[in-house]
């Protein structure tokens, strides 16, 4: 994606943003079946084009969205209608661009419910910290909606994107520049390991579920799913600087009444001598992959927040 394109799709997020337009994704399962009803097959109006993915007419959208559109070559025919290649979801005041639906893709550009949980967790950090961020990173940053709402509120502190996935570095470069915010450094780095120095702020939301596609958005690895949580806990504690924080939110499997990723989390921030508080946001999500054999012995899938802090 050159330049160009990236100008063009700014330029989209501004014109959809002017007319007025919210949309609140909702996860893939709940999006398979609002899109499954008989009154759905076709766009009606711009949040069914740019929210619920569905194949529009021309005058299902203002003419100069439309224009926009096609400058950023983010729309394709199907036939006599048109269907828009990426989806736009608000958020903190912002509209996000990511992933058309359904994120099917290995390198699909994932947001959705956790994007807003996790970045209501950092945001509720940010107000309760007493020391200022000077230098914040978002691992696996996706759509960048993290380390944006973290520069709006830090001003002057440099923050690194880093992801794995080449589009979701464009994607968080697109939406940094909409939303006007300075500092952003989208930058490729597997973990940590490709970038250099410490932190006050690691925030992280990384894969945690068994993907037997090898989704990079959502394979977690490990037993359960744990395996990236497991690894953003480890690198984090190596690289906060005196009286820095990791907030991550992640998904733990419960086995038996018990939770193998808080048990393996807290004794590596033990060890690192971090303070660590862990609560879980919402005790049983995803139900529906229970009747995957890889969950045979899981309770629940409970949504979690992980702050760990290294003493000033």
């Amino acid at each position: 994606m050159g330049p160009e394109t990236e100008d063009a799709l700014v330029d989209l997020i501004r014109t959809v943003r002017d007319t007025g337009y919210r949309f609140t994704t909702v996860t893939p399962a709940s999006h398979a079946r609002v899109n499954a009803r008989p009154d759905a097959a076709r766009a009606r109006h711009l949040r069914d084009v740019l929210g619920w993915s569905r194949p529009f007419s021309d005058d299902a959208v203002p003419s100069d969205v439309l224009a926009a559109l096609q400058r950023a070559g983010v729309v394709d025919s199907e036939g006599e209608f048109r269907r828009a290649t990426i989806r736009l979801s608000s958020l903190d005041d912002e509209l996000f661009l990511h992933s058309a639906y359904p994120p099917d893709s290995t390198d699909a550009v994932f947001f959705g419910p956790d994007t807003m949980r996790f970045v209501s967790a950092v945001i509720a950090h940010l107000a309760q910290r007493e020391k200022p961020v000077h230098r914040a990173v978002d691992i696996g940053s996706g759509s960048g909606a993290a380390g944006i709402a973290i520069a709006k509120r830090a001003a002057g502190a440099e923050v690194l994107l880093v992801d794995i996935n080449p589009a979701a570095l464009q994607a968080g470069r697109i939406n940094a520049r909409a939303a006007g915010v300075a500092g952003i450094e989208p930058r490729r780095s597997n973990l940590l390991d490709d970038v250099e120095g410490d932190f006050d702020l690691i925030v992280s939301n990384p894969p945690f579920m068994i993907d037997r596609s090898g989704r990079t958005y959502r394979h977690g690895g490990g037993t359960f799913g744990e395996g990236l949580s497991q690894a953003v806990v480890e690198a984090a504690a190596e690289r906060l600087a005196p009286g820095g924080s990791l907030v991550l939110f992640t998904g733990s499997v419960i086995v038996d009444g018990a939770d193998p990723f808080r048990d393996a989390a807290l004794a590596t921030c033990e060890r690192h001598g971090l303070r660590t508080q862990y609560r879980e946001f919402d005790p049983d999500a995803y139900g529906e992959e229970l009747e995957d054999p890889a969950y045979a012995e899981a309770d629940r899938i409970a949504l979690v927040v992980l702050t760990a802090t290294r003493p000033a």
